[in-house]
């Protein structure tokens, strides 16, 4: 019986992506080509890869999955839910701590969110795995920047007709009240959101699988956190069946440290790590 191969791609979306200026409409209200808001440099290139890959395996591929940063424009985790405590709007890049909350350094911009903000404060850092971030406002459901990569995209539409198979897409960030980089699980899971809860449903998909290809953006953030989930929650457990395709990632500029030892702690834990063209010629 042949093996199923999973390929599963976090976040490939334009936002993420340093994209050409050849890649990227005019906006058609300002006339203005429309540019990522969180690009990472290397991502196109990764892309340009995971697409080429795509294309190679197509005849071996059993599944794909898509994972996609769903945000609102208002988010614990963007600007426009902030201002400092002097009135002042709160730049993008800004990380923002409990304790700077208690000493009004920063509020919410409501404050009748105060509490709740107090309290998703500090279980995040009780978590111990990220401090909140302000990012730019990115991957606004309904933009051009939740969009998909255009050549991936291209690749996986190829992939879908020839094997008459559907793309599986798994939105995640849709509640404002909780950052969501991993494809699994919220950083601070909602007790009344199902959403932000332990995704047992593409755990079990992901589980079937002989083999588990991962890529995507952003391999010190999303690729990161997903990854972790799935080595800790993974049903079947077999954590070298997992397969990170290095060079179709990069990370955020100033978080290259938290992509390379989240790499050294999943080799440790038996992951395996290989470039897509390598993977490529071995599965074909």
């Amino acid at each position: 019986m042949p093996r199923t191969i999973h390929l599963l791609i976090v976040d490939p979306q334009n936002d993420f992506c340093d994209l050409p200026e050849s890649y990227r409409p005019l906006d058609p209200l300002t006339g203005l080509a429309v540019a990522p808001a969180l690009p990472i440099a290397g991502a196109h290139a990764d892309m340009q890869r995971l697409a080429r890959f795509i294309d190679a395996t197509a005849p071996v591929l059993s599944s794909i999955t898509v994972t996609l940063d769903s945000h609102h424009r208002l988010d614990i985790a963007h600007p426009t839910f902030w201002r400092a405590g002097n009135g002042d709007p709160v730049a993008p890049f800004t990380p923002i701590t409990a304790a700077q909350l208690r000493a009004g350094e920063f509020v919410p911009r409501h404050d009748d969110d105060l509490p709740r903000t107090l309290n998703y404060l500090d279980e995040l850092e009780a978590r111990g795995r990220y401090t909140l971030m302000a990012w730019p406002v990115h991957c606004e459901i309904g933009t051009w920047g939740h969009n998909v990569h255009p050549d991936v995209r291209a690749a996986y539409g190829r992939w879908e007709e020839e094997r008459q198979f559907i793309v599986r897409k798994v939105p995640k960030g849709a509640n404002p009240w909780t950052e969501h980089y991993s494809a699994l699980m919220a950083e601070v899971p909602d007790a009344d959101d199902p959403r932000s809860q332990l995704n047992r449903g593409l755990l079990d998909s992901l589980d079937r699988a002989d083999l588990i290809l991962i890529a995507g953006e952003a391999g010190s953030h999303c690729v990161k956190a997903t990854v972790e989930h799935l080595a800790e929650h993974l049903p079947g457990g077999n954590l070298s069946r997992i397969v990170l395709m290095t060079d179709c990632m990069s990370p955020v500029a100033g978080f290259a440290n938290a992509q390379s030892s989240f790499l050294q702690r999943m080799r440790d834990l038996g992951v395996q790590e290989r470039s897509s063209t390598d993977m490529a010629r071995a599965l074909t």
